[in-house]
């Protein structure tokens, strides 16, 4: 349960080796927090003592977002051995690349970004409203806003990603559990190492302030950083050509 002033004592992660889920983590390890799992696909790999968080405990499980049939037992067996899971946070995906000639990855793709986010995000759903509180918090994308020739795969399932967590804050409502959806830009990390930057670009611990603040402050929605909502809020209403220039 979240204390006081709104910081959580337990919080799991899928996709728990990411670059921002263990940014995220460790800006909420105020001494408030007494558990954090990592749910990862290679648990074997994953040293805890390399996780800040404090004085927190740090548990390490199974997690592949391909296995949805797996998503609800998994939640709820780690909520049974550690009690309320007052946040979750979505952080797993694949970036990819867009090839017309590869319809099988991009099929892949789509299972990780978009399947694996539906089957865990509806479990997590669950579970919090068993409970009656707590915060699922989703890492979607700007890309997902409007996607550009280059990444439109990605980008798809991050449109996909986005509105079934939008949607699904909508259809909790007054339940107690909530839904924060994290749309940031480029973020500097392993995923994107190598590629070109693209302006308004941030770093993971960007993103996770980002997410502390919204969580505490309850809000819906949170872009990384603030000022793409206003760039995005003209960008998605581009004429086509314009976009396509732009995606160059």
């Amino acid at each position: 349960m979240n204390n006081a002033i709104n910081d959580p004592q337990t919080v799991l992660v899928l996709g728990g080796t990411s670059d921002i889920g263990q940014a995220i983590v460790a800006k909420l390890a105020t001494t408030s927090l007494r558990q954090v799992i990592l749910a990862v696909r290679q648990p074997d790999q994953v040293d805890v003592e390399q996780v800040a968080v404090g004085d927190a405990d740090v548990a390490v499980v199974g997690f592949d977002a391909t296995d949805t049939a797996s998503h609800e037992a998994l939640i709820a067996d780690v909520a049974e051995e550690y009690g309320d899971l007052d946040v979750i946070v979505q952080a797993f995906g694949q970036l990819g690349a867009s090839d017309l000639q590869d319809p099988i990855a991009s099929a892949e793709l789509a299972t990780v970004n978009y399947a694996g986010a539906v089957s865990s995000g509806l479990a997590a759903a669950k579970q919090l409203r068993l409970q009656g509180h707590g915060t699922l918090v989703v890492l979607s994308s700007v890309a997902g806003v409007r996607t550009r020739g280059s990444n439109f795969v990605y980008g798809s399932t991050k449109a996909g990603q986005d509105a079934f967590a939008t949607g699904l804050g909508h259809a909790l409502h007054g339940t107690g559990a909530k839904v924060l959806t994290v749309r940031p830009g480029f973020v500097r990390s392993a995923m994107t190492d190598g590629l070109e930057e693209a302006p308004f670009s941030v770093d993971p611990d960007d993103v996770a302030d980002a997410v502390v603040a919204g969580l505490r402050s309850g809000k819906s929605v949170v872009w990384v950083p603030g000022k793409l909502r206003y760039v995005f809020g003209l960008l998605r209403f581009a004429p086509d050509a314009v976009w396509r220039k732009l995606d160059k």
